[in-house]
């Protein structure tokens, strides 16, 4: 715990057994309570490994649903167990969990509801081996997205973020996408209702152990994103009403 807040860390599995180990013992648990692992229905060793590595809290899906479903049952469980800050971080050793106590310092000291870990802040998204073609599509796509939405993040793409338990309580998380473009999704709505964003600077490791969606893939996510932030820019000047972005309260 930091300042009484009780810290839950989230882990959206899919075929991380390789990885699973090496991010899970990197996790300060000097303050983070509780670790949450939710698995997607995997095809190799990662529910097992997990039971191994000591995780109590694991949730399975019956089927595939995918990356944006994980998170769902991430925060509900979260939630349910009582957690005032979430902590979302991939279990594919792609972000560092060295970076957890930077970032929800912030959120439990009341200076920012929203942290994220940003691969552009300090350059640490080539160096630590984003594909160029990648690199580009986000630069492209944040650039756009600030426009369309009103903000100035660095990047609107990692996949490290940490939640105060009011903006997941607020936000209508549930109605959102089950595939990739859900982040985007989570970050228009925490714009729409009014929340600061914080960004800290997070180098990230891309290897042949790390989860990435291909090419195809990647400018179907485009397209997601980007009807999203056209979706936010219309509400936002009253030209439509849309459903994700009705509060729970």
């Amino acid at each position: 715990m930091i300042n009484n807040k009780k810290i839950v860390v989230v882990l959206p599995a899919y075929n991380a057994e390789k990885t699973l180990e090496k991010t899970y013992k990197e996790i300060p648990f000097n303050i983070v309570d509780t670790v949450i692992l939710v698995d997607d229905k995997s095809n190799d060793r990662t529910v097992q490994k997990a039971k191994e590595l000591g995780i109590h809290n694991i949730f399975l899906h019956e089927k595939n649903q995918g990356y944006g479903a994980n998170q769902k049952t991430c925060y509900d469980e979260a939630l349910k167990l009582g957690a005032d800050i979430v902590v979302m971080l991939h279990p594919d050793y792609q972000y560092s969990p060295k970076l957890i106590p930077s970032m929800v310092t912030l959120i439990a000291n009341d200076v920012f509801p929203v942290v994220l870990g940003s691969r552009i802040l300090g350059k640490g998204a080539l160096k630590g081996g984003m594909p160029l073609y990648k690199y580009i599509f986000n630069r492209i796509l944040t650039f756009i997205q600030n426009l369309l939405i009103g903000a100035n993040l660095s990047e609107y793409h990692t996949g490290f973020r940490a939640y105060s338990r009011e903006v997941l309580e607020k936000i209508n998380y549930k109605v959102n996408s089950n595939d990739f473009v859900f982040d985007n999704q989570v970050l228009a709505q925490i714009h729409f209702a009014g929340f600061e964003i914080s960004e800290i600077s997070c180098p990230s490791k891309y290897d042949e152990q790390s989860s990435s969606i291909n090419f195809r893939r990647s400018v179907k996510y485009g397209f997601g994103v980007l009807k999203t932030s056209l979706l936010f820019f219309f509400q936002r000047w009253n030209i439509s009403k849309y459903e994700i972005f009705n509060s729970n309260k």
